[in-house]
Order: C-alpha cells, then sequence, then structure tokens
C-alpha cells in the first residue's frame, strides 16, 4: 500500500496484549483515515459508556500524513466525550500523527484500565507499556524532560487526573486536542502518556505528481489574503479573527447577554503581537506556521482563548489573558469550556471578575479544589438551579462566535455531532471572510445546504488527515489530486464528498444510539430570546425561533436525502 501503513495497533492496558488491526483495502478506501477510520473502529462500541474499559480510544493518521502534501503533521483523537456523552473527536497538529506513520502504524487503538499509571512507548515495531507513577502530575514540559526527548508525545495534565471533564490531551506540550474532555478519558484508563518515535518514511505513489499538486495548492494559499496576507494567519495566528468578530458586533460578551466589548481595539492580534514579539512555529510540515509565542516560550493565546478571556469574562487585562492561556495549556485544560464556565459562574453571581479571580479559579479548577467548575458550564448552572445561564449545545459551550451575527453559525452549533462547535462546518468562512462565496450573516436562506456541504467538507479534510485553514483558498479538487499521487488509487472531488457524507451520517447515527434526538440539536433560549449589542448601522436583533426551526428541517431533509418541496427548495 501507499500512503497508508495497513496496520493499526491495540493496545490493552489490563491485559498488556497488542494484537494489530490490519484494515482492507475498501475500509480505507471508504473511510480515507483520521477522523472517517476512527468513527468506523469506533461505532460498534460506541454504546459503552465513556467509564467502560472497553470504550476505545482511538488515535489515527491519514493517508496524506508524512508525505509532501501540504499541512501533513495533523491527526485525530476519537471516543466518546466525558463532558457530553456524544462521540468525539480532535484534530491535533504536532509531531505525533508523523512519527506514527514513520513507525509503520496508521493509528493506535487504546482499551482496558492500568492497575497503576502508565505510559506506552513504541518505537517503530516496538511496543511496551511502563509503569511510571512518578509521573503523577506532572506538566508535558516535565514528561519531556523525563524521557529525555525523541519522538513526539500525547499526554495528559494534572487537570485531567484531577477529575476535569473538560481537560484534554496535550501533543509535543504545544498542540491541543482540546474540546470534550478526551484527556480525562486518558487519565480514567490511568494512562499518563504515549511516545511514538518512527524511522521509516511513508512511501507514496507517483511523488512528481504529488510535487505538481502541491504546487498547485501552496500557490493557491499564497494568494489567499486570511492564510498569507499581511493581516492573516501566517503573521498574527488565530487571533487575526478577534477584530473581524469584534466589528461585526458577534463577540460573544458577558457570557453572551451582549454582543460587543467596548475597548476590544486594544487587545487585538496587531496588541498582542506588538507587546509580546512572537516568534512563529507550526505543526510538523506546515507552511503557514500559525502558533505564536512570546520571549519566554509562552503560547500566544488562540483567537477563541482571547475573545473567551476577555469579553466573555469582560477582562481587559492582556498579560491575565496570557497567564489564563499558561495555566490551561500547562494543566491541559479546554480554554473554551474553562473561560465560559467562569463566564457562567460570574453571571450566577451576578458580578464580572478581577483578574486574579480568572487565575485563581483557574488554577483551582486543575488542582481539583473546585469540583463544581470541574464539570463544565452545563453542570455548574444546573446545580446552581440557573440552567439558562450555560451557552451550551449538547452540553459542549460555545466558541467565540455570537450566533446572532452569523445565522450558519447558529446552525451549524445546533446540529454539531460533538456539541457546541463552530469547526463542524464552520460557516465563518461564507459569512465573514467571504469564501468561497459570500452570503447574508442575517439569514437563513441557503444556510442548511451550506452546512450540510461544509460538514461533509469538514469530516474529510480531518480524515485525509489536514488543515481546514487550508480550505479558505484550495477545495477538495486540489486535494484528490494529492491523495490520487500519494496512495495510486483514482479520487475526485466528488467521490471525497460522498465520503463526508458516509462519515457525518454515522456519527449522527452513533448519536441516536446514544439517545440523542432532534430536541438536542437546539440552541440556549436566550439567543431566541434577547437580542445582541446593536449600533453604527448594524441590527442584532434575537433569532427568529420559526425560521430557526425550519432551517433545521431543510437540514434534516438534505442530510438525509429525502426529497424537498418547492418551498424548501428556495430556501435551502
Amino acid at each position: 500500500m501507499k500512503g497508508w501503513r495497513g496496520r493499526i495497533l491495540t493496545v490493552d492496558l489490563g491485559s498488556g496484549k497488542t494484537p494489530v488491526i490490519t484494515p482492507s483495502a475498501r475500509d480505507y478506501a471508504e473511510r480515507i483515515g483520521g477522523r472517517g477510520l476512527a468513527g468506523s473502529l469506533l461505532f460498534p462500541e460506541v454504546t459503552r459508556h465513556w467509564r467502560d474499559p472497553e470504550l476505545p480510544l482511538i488515535f489515527m493518521t491519514g493517508p496524506l500524513v508524512d508525505t509532501l502534501s501540504p499541512t501533513p503533521g495533523r491527526m485525530t483523537i476519537m471516543s466518546r466525550s466525558p463532558l457530553t456523552g456524544t462521540i468525539c473527536d480532535a484534530s491535533v497538529g504536532g509531531g505525533f500523527g508523523v512519527q506514527l506513520k514513520r513507525a509503520g502504524w496508521d493509528g493506535i487503538l487504546v482499551t482496558g484500565r492500568s492497575p497503576r499509571l502508565c505510559a506506552i512507548e513504541i518505537h517503530n515495531n516496538e511496543v511496551q507499556i511502563q509503569a511510571v507513577e512518578d509521573a503523577a502530575g506532572l506538566s508535558p514540559n516535565q514528561i519531556r524532560s523525563r524521557t529525555g526527548g525523541g519522538g513526539s508525545i500525547a499526554a495528559v495534565g494534572r487537570a485531567a487526573e484531577n477529575g476535569v471533564r473538560f481537560a484534554g490531551i496535550i501533543v509535543d506540550e504545544h498542540y491541543f486536542a482540546g474540546r470534550g474532555g478526551l484527556g480525562y478519558l486518558m487519565a480514567s484508563r490511568n494512562l499518563k502518556y504515549i511516545r511514538v518515535l518512527g524511522e521509516t518514511a511513508t512511501p507514496v505513489h507517483d511523488f512528481g505528481e504529488l510535487k505538481a499538486a502541491r504546487r498547485d495548492i501552496l500557490r493557491l494559499s499564497a494568494a489567499s489574503p486570511i492564510l498569507q496576507g499581511e493581516l492573516g494567519l501566517h503573521i498574527f495566528g488565530t487571533a487575526a479573527l478577534y477584530d473581524l468578530v469584534h466589528q461585526r458586533r458577534m463577540m460573544p460578551t458577558a457570557n453572551f447577554r451582549l454582543t460587543r466589548f467596548p475597548g476590544a481595539e486594544q487587545l487585538n492580534a496587531p496588541a498582542l503581537h506588538k507587546r509580546y514579539r512572537p516568534k512563529s512555529s507550526g505543526c510538523a510540515g506546515c507552511h503557514i506556521r500559525c502558533k505564536k509565542s512570546d520571549s519566554q516560550g509562552r503560547s500566544l493565546p488562540e483567537f477563541e482563548t482571547l475573545s473567551h478571556f476577555t469579553a466573555l469574562l469582560e477582562n481587559h487585562d492582556l498579560e491575565a489573558v496570557m497567564a489564563a492561556n499558561q495555566i490551561c495549556g500547562e494543566a491541559g485544560m479546554d480554554t473554551i469550556e474553562a473561560g465560559a464556565t467562569l463566564a457562567c459562574h460570574f453571571e450566577i453571581l451576578g458580578r464580572s471578575p478581577e483578574p486574579d479571580e480568572i487565575l485563581n479559579l483557574l488554577q483551582a479548577m486543575a488542582n481539583g479544589t473546585r469540583p463544581d467548575l470541574a464539570g463544565g458550564a452545563r453542570r455548574l448552572a444546573a446545580a446552581a438551579g440557573r440552567p439558562e445561564t450555560a451557552m451550551t449545545v449538547k452540553g459542549q459551550s460555545l466558541p467565540a462566535y455570537d450566533p446572532r451575527g452569523a445565522y450558519g453559525m447558529a446552525l451549524a452549533y445546533a446540529v454539531s455531532t460533538r456539541g457546541g462547535c463552530h469547526l463542524r462546518a464552520y460557516p465563518i468562512s461564507h459569512e465573514i471572510l467571504r469564501k468561497p462565496v459570500a452570503t447574508d450573516r442575517f439569514s437563513f436562506t441557503g444556510k442548511a445546504r451550506m452546512v450540510k456541504i461544509a460538514e461533509d467538507q469538514n469530516a474529510v479534510v480531518d480524515s485525509l488527515t489536514a488543515c481546514k485553514f487550508m480550505f479558505f483558498a484550495v477545495s477538495l479538487e486540489e486535494y484528490s489530486r494529492a491523495l490520487t499521487a500519494v496512495t495510486g488509487l483514482e479520487s475526485s472531488a466528488h467521490e471525497l464528498q460522498s465520503a463526508g457524507e458516509r462519515i457525518v451520517n454515522q456519527e449522527r447515527e452513533m448519536n441516536r444510539a446514544n439517545g440523542f434526538s432532534d430536541d438536542d440539536d437546539d440552541l440556549p433560549a436566550r439567543f431566541f430570546k434577547e437580542p445582541g449589542s446593536s449600533g453604527n448601522g448594524i441590527i442584532v436583533p434575537p433569532l427568529d425561533r420559526t425560521a430557526f426551526l425550519a432551517a433545521r428541517a431543510i437540514y434534516y431533509r438534505i442530510r438525509e436525502n429525502r426529497p424537498l418541496g418547492k418551498m424548501d427548495e428556495n430556501t435551502a
């Protein structure tokens, strides 16, 4: 096989056995890799409770990983979410996927529970489970120092060990599989980290054709203002989105009670750049290099983190945002859920926090001394008798785009298979960045079809695996050419889109098997009852619930391939 390695390692932490799965050529062709292949392996076991040791935790690469294809360093981690109970997957950068492919594996499927804190060490074909009781509480940096370097490491921090349901998995100290609590699940198995070192390059079918496909992709990338323009991701990282969202009056502020944050102009990407003079880094093989860090090696906040630790909490202290980002990174906490949980907490208290309170509460979360906050916003609000203060979908807090300011995002949040998530369809591409086509952000017209198509495409991107940001500039047409060059199997954009549809439909089926229904595809009542912050000629009314439900019904018809009526066709 080319591109794929043809083998998936399974590790049973209870028995110590490490059998090998060899998927069929059809499995690879239909599920591709990454999110698609991981989902097909999760499917037979998905009704198991997240605490059941037999529920697999899956690390999966894709066929383009460790090749000359642009952005070839990402991978997928997948299981069920301890936070929400939905299926849960995260696309994460770093070097883990590359090292795993070079070791000769397409993925790792972890089951069982170790009687002692342990680590999995993989060096090519050699696999060992080692007891590491003295690694309890260590940060990713400390684990790297302990292991002496070499290879790539996926680890959990102290937050996962201390019961934070939104704790993630940290790859190579700086890359975070954050949403849904997969780190908490990993820690519940007594697994502290996985280290993998590989030494054999992944073979490709047609290197010359792959180079040609790469040139086309890089040419389109270079022409994209949002990727490589003077105000784009290459210069400012994802924080470049901060001003775009703020200026359109859709910045979640004061726990989504407002949509504009006075003073945001002093907290944006240029302000970060001027104050911290960042250095750039990126995932293995990535030319965009959107990760930014200061002279002390501290990671600069991504857009979601910057927004939630400023506007959502009504905080103007930029150094407090840096410190909050560092606390979450070292402890292994999802910054979106952490910020949203604090915003919910302070709405219940009826006041805004001081910067020191934010940092002290984050430390208390991570150390296990505030279990009321460690369960996320939905559990906190329910325990306080104030469920209306949790801005969540399916139990997962919403990220930094107010749905009243982008109706495609409103629908995408609601129908996302992993709860409140902007990346399942990322309608901001259409509604704010105007790529590939501009749409009216204050209308549901056309949004059902737009969301469905984008969901399918992004499922493919997460399966190849590649970076979603590249698709601000390119399409599946260019990447299908790269896939054919790598694997030798003829592929087209249409075939990949169909594969994405199968992947998303299966994920919806897995959620239904665990009791989720149409009633869960909804938004908090606040967005239908309260307006946003209108001004400067921009009116931000509450969402029209009738129009939202109509768009959702059209989405279901399109997603389930049912015929549309004449009126539906005009609004799909």
